[in-house]
């Protein structure tokens, strides 16, 4: 529904050998909006996987089913910057095969804020470089943003932002102004979506070195890496290990780094 093919069929032909088509009339709003109408219910992957079922569902001839789910908030250390996670899954229903590749950054076009006038309303969509990146207006309750109450979306001129931003300033005091996060109206959502894809290419040409099952990735983080200046245990990741979802087959990596910055040591930096 939101042009993600874009970002997705080249990598999948390129490295994947995978010819990709995009299932007509598959309504994936079904399984949540960022617009609040419909809440999305469980997790990324719980939706991805519900997005995939439904595409097969729907093409009984394809063998893999390929899905993205994107969320976004404030960072969990740093509330005041905002923070996108975006899922891309693969599924393969003749091998019962799953891969997922994903990609976590701060997302520079996911911002909201409640409006009385149409001049705040303007300098917001000047900020989020509006209409390259889409806008969605909502109304308002009390305060918060209430679909029910007005929903705009598809906006793509500033004469029509602004004349329907006056018609829900006048009729309920305030509007809802929100970038939009479909990924067709959010190219920095669409770059990160790419990466997402590039990683589950990378995942799936992992494999296994005892069974070659593809998806031999990370699954683990081992805290421990001494520190360089008196040897004493940090925090800092000291190995990396990958575990096969078939076999069961692990293998630890030692990081990179021979020695933690003393400034990660909670003896010498208490």
């Amino acid at each position: 529904m939101h042009g993600k093919e874009r970002a997705i069929a080249p990598l999948a032909c390129r490295f994947l050998k995978a010819r990709v088509v995009v299932p007509a009339g598959l309504d994936t709003d079904r399984f949540g909006t960022f617009s609040r109408e419909i809440p999305r219910a469980g997790t990324p992957l719980d939706a991805a996987r519900a997005k995939i079922d439904a595409a097969l569902a729907s093409m009984p001839g394809a063998r893999i089913g390929i899905a993205s789910e994107g969320s976004f908030g404030p960072h969990p250390h740093s509330p005041f910057v905002a923070i996108g996670s975006e899922l891309v899954v693969w599924f393969d229903r003749q091998t019962g095969l799953e891969v997922a590749g994903a990609h976590t950054g701060p997302a520079t076009h996911f911002a909201s804020m409640p409006v009385t006038s149409v001049a705040q309303a303007i300098a917001f969509a000047r900020r989020v470089e509006f209409p390259g990146h889409g806008i969605i207006l909502i109304g308002t309750r009390d305060g918060k943003p209430a679909p029910e109450c007005g929903l705009h979306k598809n906006i793509d001129t500033m004469e029509r932002f602004e004349s329907e931003t006056r018609t829900l300033i006048h009729r309920q005091g305030a509007a809802w102004i929100e970038t939009d996060m479909r990924a067709h109206r959010n190219p920095a959502r669409m770059r990160a979506i790419k990466r997402a894809m590039l990683d589950l290419v990378r995942n799936i040409l992992s494999r296994c070195p005892a069974c070659s099952r593809p998806g031999f990735v990370v699954t683990e983080r081992v805290p421990g890496l001494p520190c360089s200046a008196c040897n004493y245990p940090t925090d800092v990741t000291r190995a990396l290990v990958s575990t096969c979802a078939g076999c069961g087959y692990s293998l630890s990596n030692p990081a990179n780094e021979v020695g933690a910055d003393p400034s990660r040591c909670d003896c010498c930096n208490p």
